[in-house]
């Protein structure tokens, strides 16, 4: 009987080795780093799409992945202790959203994978050796679309057939191709081209005098961190000066601009979560093409048109993704 007992029990014991109870130990979840400049919702959200594009992907905040958000509330002082947390923290992989942002997080680790989601030219500013093969730890996706400049201007032209001198304004600090790429085709269009720099919000009285002073009679406006911020109030002079805008991204239409055309830029935040999954899968972030906008929107505000006084073609109508009436 107790030669029994005796097997038993080295049986139970064999059962509970320590190399079996290493192996019934749950697995650690990979994590994920955002680093956000916005605000916590109900703010606008762009780590929402990401985490939406996660999660299509068959990655969930908490049960195979840990999501860590940081945000900057606005407070750009404040992104370079908080990507210093995230890295102190432990994360597999940053995911960082806008130029600015992506440029923080790349100053505190060469070695942490980082997904971007640009605004800029990433090989212009330095972020990657190239976008077929970034190299480093970066990878991700860039907005630029500055070869659509000559067509924004051509549906500017196409809504006001009068149009003679057109403001551009940009922020200098922002790189990007547009206003180099706008100047043949002001020329082909027999229009003149006004360029009107800000560099900050600061910037925006001196440059809307500019404007006016120059004597333009539309505008377009170039997107960039600052510029977004002050979409409303950039759409605002606009209409109070009846001066047709147009200018890329969706959100400008939004908060009162004439027309947009370009990139959808929250589908292509979403795209980030895709070179995040790759990279938690076991791929070299410098080995994964940073990703190029392939699909455009074009975005009609009608009631903008209307303050205006401006009729806007059926044709035109016609091809936008969305009116806003």
């Amino acid at each position: 009987m107790l030669t029994i007992v005796a097997v038993v029990l080295a049986a139970l014991v064999a059962l509970t080795s320590p190399g079996d109870a290493e192996a019934q130990q749950p697995k650690k979840l990979p994590r994920v780093g955002l680093l956000v400049y916005g605000s916590p919702p109900p703010s606008p959200s762009p780590e929402s799409a990401v985490i939406e594009g996660l999660r299509e992907l068959g990655w969930v905040d908490g049960r195979n992945v840990t999501v860590v958000i940081r945000y900057g509330e606005g407070r750009p002082e404040r992104l370079p202790d908080l990507a210093r947390d995230l890295v102190g923290s432990g994360v597999d992989l940053i995911i960082a959203i806008g130029t600015d942002v992506t440029k923080i997080v790349k100053s505190v680790t060469g070695t942490i994978p980082i997904v971007m989601a640009s605004s800029e030219d990433p090989v212009e500013i330095g972020l990657v050796t190239s976008l077929s093969r970034p190299g480093g730890n970066m990878t991700g996706v860039t907005f630029i679309s500055s070869e659509l400049a000559a067509k924004r201007l051509e549906l500017l032209k196409e809504i006001v057939p009068q149009v003679s001198r057109v403001a551009v304004l940009w922020n200098p600090t922002h790189v990007d191709l547009e206003m180099k790429e706008l100047e043949p085709a002001g020329r082909a269009l027999g229009i003149k081209l006004q360029s009107v720099e800000a560099r900050s919000t600061e910037e925006l009285d001196g440059a809307f005098r500019a404007v006016v002073s120059g004597g333009a009679n539309a505008m377009i406006v170039v997107p960039s961190r600052m510029i977004n911020l002050n979409a409303k109030r950039i759409a605002q002079f606009s209409l109070e000066r009846r001066l047709p805008a147009v200018s890329l991204w969706r959100s400008f239409a939004e908060a009162g601009g004439l027309i947009t055309y370009g990139p959808d830029t929250t589908a292509m935040i979403r795209r980030a979560a895709t070179h995040a999954d790759k990279i938690l899968k076991g791929a070299k972030p410098g080995d994964l093409p940073v990703e190029r906008p392939t699909h455009f929107e074009l975005v009609v505000n009608l009631k903008s048109a209307k303050a205006l006084g401006l009729t806007v073609p059926q044709s035109l109508l016609l091809r936008a993704e969305r009116v806003i009436e």
